[in-house]
């Protein structure tokens, strides 16, 4: 979540209550068993390849970022980084599929966390892991923008305390962060999953529904050409999210049909829209020509790459150092590229460091910055915030 966020969310599993908050049924252990899940990691345990593919999806995103596209980053490297790398910077255009990675992770990821989760928890849970790094990194951009010597424009005031809200782009205003319109998609998923699932309480068939309703509204929205249902249901991103969910059913109830029938519809329905959006003919006005195949494949990979975390088949990738990798993806994810310009700048046309040195060492300051974020902003206060979201909700339910 985390890209949501979800994509960008940590991958924590707990052993399911038997009742959700609302009173629902949840399907008990022994029915999993049956179906063969192979349930979670442990109790509390975490799906720690999860985490990897967290941060693979987050370095391909920095890797587009840096070298696949022009823009402000040409500025930062004193011309267009096809010069700069001549010979990758074509494989770097396929680094912004790392976002649609992230969409079907966050899938995987919010389906598990929502799961027996009363609605005022999920919906704590996500404010407060997407909030505090998100506002520090508004912060910390703006400032760092405003410097005299840095060459990169910030927003207007009155547009920099709008993107405070996550809402700035139905709002209309002008986005502090690039990648932020990845938030915006995560938070709708959110809103539309704690609606249909979370609130009425989660159980297998209810999910079903929930993805069979929502891809069929997806092709409806395309067909209709209707803008309200387009921000709704999101067409171009949504089948990214239902395969999450798919392969999430797949990981706790085992190989069951309708759960890869919804991930193979998803992966199918989700190629054509990254297809129509990115690929294009061979043409001297953009700055890469992407192949159909390719992207075709890059997706193929990232689903199968989850698919093999949902059927068990990555426990040897269980290094200590996973999560803490996953925790450093998000605010890594949010910094990485206006601040990546600036360090490019910097150590590129500012120290003379080699096009090739800067590339590595960009990404590497962008991880340590994150890791400032996590430890000093994230581990402070977003248990703080979580605690007085679910306190005041507490609150404010009415007296028996």
């Amino acid at each position: 979540m985390r890209p949501g966020a979800g994509f960008l969310a940590a991958a924590r599993g707990a052993v399911p209550a038997r009742v959700n908050g609302g009173g629902a049924p949840l399907p008990e252990p022994a029915v999993i068993a049956r179906r063969g899940g192979r349930g979670r990691e442990g109790a509390g345990g975490r799906l720690r390849a999860l985490d990897g593919l967290r941060l693979l999806a987050a370095l391909m995103v920095a890797a587009y970022h840096y070298g696949g596209r022009d823009g402000d980053v040409s500025r930062a490297w004193g011309a267009s980084p096809r010069h700069e790398f001549p010979h990758l910077s074509a494989a770097f255009a396929y680094g912004c599929l790392g976002v649609q990675i992230f969409f079907v992770i966050s899938g995987f990821v919010i389906c598990m966390s929502g799961w027996g989760r009363p609605l005022r928890s999920f919906a704590a849970s996500r404010a407060a892991r997407l909030y505090p790094a998100y506002w520090a990194a508004i912060v910390l951009v703006t400032l760092v923008f405003a410097l005299p010597w840095v060459t990169f424009r910030t927003v207007s005031a009155s547009d920099t305390l709008v993107n405070l809200t996550m809402l700035q782009q139905p709002a209309g205003a002008e986005r502090v962060l690039g990648v932020c319109w990845t938030l915006w998609a995560e938070v709708r998923f959110y809103a539309l999953f704690a609606l249909c699932v979370v609130l009425p309480g989660a159980t297998r068939r209810r999910v079903v529904l929930f993805c069979a309703g929502w891809t069929l509204m997806t092709v409806i929205t395309t067909a209709s050409h209707v803008e309200f249902l387009r921000v709704v249901f999101m067409p171009e991103y949504a089948s990214f999210f239902i395969g999450g969910i798919g392969l999430y059913l797949v990981h706790r109830f085992g190989n069951d049909a309708v759960a890869w029938g919804i991930v193979g519809v998803s992966f199918l329905l989700g190629q054509h829209y990254a297809v129509a959006g990115l690929w294009h003919p061979p043409n001297p006005h953009y700055f890469s020509s992407r192949s159909p195949y390719v992207i075709i494949a890059v997706l193929a990979l990232g689903y199968a790459a989850v698919a093999a975390v949902a059927t068990g088949r990555t426990g040897w990738a269980n290094w200590r150092w996973l999560p803490f990798a996953g925790a450093l993806t998000y605010p890594f994810y949010l910094v990485h590229e206006h601040l990546g310009w600036v360090v490019i700048g910097a150590l590129h046309r500012g120290l003379g460091v080699p096009s090739a040195a800067t590339f590595a060492l960009t990404p590497a300051l962008m991880l340590l910055l994150a890791w400032a974020l996590h430890r000093f902003v994230e581990r402070r206060f977003t248990p703080k915030l979580r605690g007085a979201l679910e306190g005041g909700a507490r609150e404010l339910r009415p007296a028996r």
